[in-house]
């Protein structure tokens, strides 16, 4: 026997950090890898292990301590030969063979490598980082490469979360100017982009240097730099220190998406954009051509609109957002409408000249104009998979000419050692797609049995009023065929919405005649990316109308208004006026 003093590991940059909760106490026995304490710090909440089994016999802290790397916390009396490592993971089951195209297979070993993963990542946006966490917290010895100097991807970087950030300053703004119809009046607000945009890189900081110390917790060995296979069990990677060679026993890709740029255009010239371009905020100017009426585009057209810019937003196609139904995106288009300079559909750019006073754009559509200048343009017409940038030809893994990856519901590519998630497996390219991808691959690495199979995928655009929809859309359940009855709520019959001065939304949902459940459902109105979460569940569970109709919901509030459209469809509203046609009408 032996006494063993467990200490408080390497908890990333954290310093000072208040225990909040004891877990044991003297004379518990533990075994190796029990959690002993919980710690709290500004940015997480994180659980402390013992590294070996034995008998405490001296507890060194309490709840209210504050301690660091290298702080005692309890003393364990251990057999000499007690175990310090987990146990090991189940056995990943035997997948069956894949016969791949060897001609541009390169077999290589590890014998060379300067690093070895058990589980090698590409990539560290949501799907990427939680694909890493979740092996590493399965057990997995993992490595993690990032092209950026800071870890998050797209979407913590230049996507998802900046954007929202300035989409709020919108919508502050707007909201501020409503409030003169209903006797309140603001001045014109001062704008400091310089302001607006440190703001806005303080919370990035925050949640990317969040995710770095999880990860230097998780002892997740982070990799920056650009990443290429070289084989099939090794990857090159292009360092600010040089070229280092990876070699892996899994791997996961999780290497995202780029923005599309359209050759034709002079996209050299600083005063086109990309997204990435737009949320830098260089400045804001006079007038702005959106080119793509998708939710990118429309974004971005919300937040400098408010900044102050003139927008013009052109759709090729006869409507915005689309594949969403539009009835939905109908409240959308009448505001944008009356806000922006024009909105031009079946529209395209036919060519854009640079000149000294702004960009030439000459249009072809029945309604546009034939040039018009503008100070800068936005492209938003969508993002290419990375899959061709990997050089995956090496490894065996089968690249289809768009640059996606096929995979299986275990996420499994066709080299059975190598997985993908994320952006570069298919649509839609969403963060939260990624997310739950991820967790199926670390697990199925991990031995257990796990599989990707949504029965649907919620899409929003955050725009004002923001757009959700989940399931089916009508577009597609007519397409189908599907025998369906939708009830739908208008807003203007909801308390909540005209006490806050938005009565546009509108939220409908659609069930299957036959057994009543749940299809689909869209949301049109302030929050709809909140409120879209209680129809996915009810999707997801297999709820039907009368479930959803009979729920009570808080009232007066949005949230009530998927209860009341599933009330429409069971024709028991008594809000309003039943409709003819209900899920019990012959």
């Amino acid at each position: 026997m032996s006494l063993v003093e467990v200490k408080v590991p390497d908890i990333g940059d954290f310093d000072e950090v208040e225990i909040i909760e004891v877990l044991v106490s003297v004379g518990d026995v533990v075994e190796a890898n029990q959690d002993v304490i919980t710690l709290e710090s500004d940015k997480a909440a994180m659980e402390i292990p013992t590294s070996v089994a034995g008998t405490i016999t001296a507890m060194s802290v309490t709840v209210g301590d504050k301690v660091k790397e290298g702080s005692v916390i309890l003393t364990l009396e251990t057999a000499e030969d007690a175990k310090t490592d987990s146990e090991p993971a189940p056995k990943e089951e035997a997948k069956p063979e894949v016969k791949v195209d060897t001609a541009a297979v390169v077999t290589t070993t590890a014998g060379n490598a300067d690093l070895h993963a058990e589980v090698l990542v590409l990539g560290s946006g949501p799907g990427g980082y939680t694909a890493a966490f979740r092996a590493a917290d399965l057990g997995r010895q993992v490595v993690m490469i990032e092209r950026h100097a800071k870890i998050g991807g797209v979407c913590l970087n230049v996507g998802c979360i900046p954007s929202k950030a300035l989409l709020h300053t919108a919508q502050v703004i707007n909201e501020a100017a409503s409030m003169s119809d209903h006797g309140v009046t603001f001045a014109k607000p001062d704008v400091d982009i310089r302001k607006i945009e440190s703001w806005k890189n303080s919370i990035v900081d925050g949640l990317t240097g969040g995710l770095k110390a999880l990860a230097k917790q998780r002892k997740v060995t982070i990799v920056q730099g650009e990443a290429s296979f070289a084989g099939t069990n090794t990857m090159t990677v292009e360092t600010p220190d040089g070229t280092q060679t990876i070699s892996f026993d899994k791997c996961i890709i999780a290497a995202g998406s780029r923005v599309s740029k359209v050759p034709v255009f002079p996209n050299d010239d600083p005063r086109m954009m990309d997204s990435t371009d737009a949320l830098d905020l260089a400045d804001v100017p006079k007038n702005m051509l959106v080119i793509g009426g998708g939710i990118i585009g429309l974004e971005m057209a919300t937040v400098y609109h408010a900044l102050g810019s003139k927008i013009t937003v052109v759709e090729m196609q006869s409507g915005l957002i689309p594949g969403a139904d539009k009835d939905i995106v109908k409240p959308l288009l009448k505001k944008v409408q009356k806000d922006y300079e024009a909105i031009y559909l079946n529209t395209r750019v036919a060519a854009i000249e640079p000149q000294n006073d702004g960009l030439k754009v000459t249009f072809e559509g029945k309604d546009a104009p034939e040039t018009v200048v503008y100070d800068k343009i936005l492209v938003a017409v969508g993002r290419s998979p990375n899959g061709k940038l990997i050089n995956a030809e090496a490894a065996g893994v089968a690249v289809d000419d768009y640059g996606f990856i096929n995979v299986d519901a275990q996420m499994t590519t066709n080299v059975p050692h190598i997985y993908a998630i994320g952006d570069i497996v298919g649509q839609p390219m969403l963060a939260h797609k990624a997310v739950h991808e991820a967790k199926v691959a670390a697990e199925v690495i991990s031995g257990i049995k796990s599989a990707f199979d949504p029965m649907t995928i919620p899409s929003v655009a955050y725009t004002d009023p923001e757009i959700a929809w989940m399931g089916k859309t009508e577009i597609e359940a007519k397409a189908e065929g599907l025998n369906y009855v939708k009830g739908a709520f208008p807003w203007a019959a909801s308390g909540r919405s005209l006490s806050i001065g938005r009565s546009e939304g509108l939220t409908k949902a659609l069930f299957d005649k036959e057994t009543g459940r749940i299809i689909g459902a869209g949301i049109v109105g302030t929050n709809a990316g909140e409120l879209i979460a209680e129809a996915v569940l009810a999707l997801e569970m297999g709820a039907d109308a009368e479930d959803i109709g009979l729920t009570i919901h808080p009232h007066p509030t949005l949230s009530e208004t998927l209860g009341f459209a599933a009330e429409m469809a069971e024709g028991s509203i008594t809000d309003l006026m039943p409709p003819r046609k209900t899920l019990h009408s012959k």
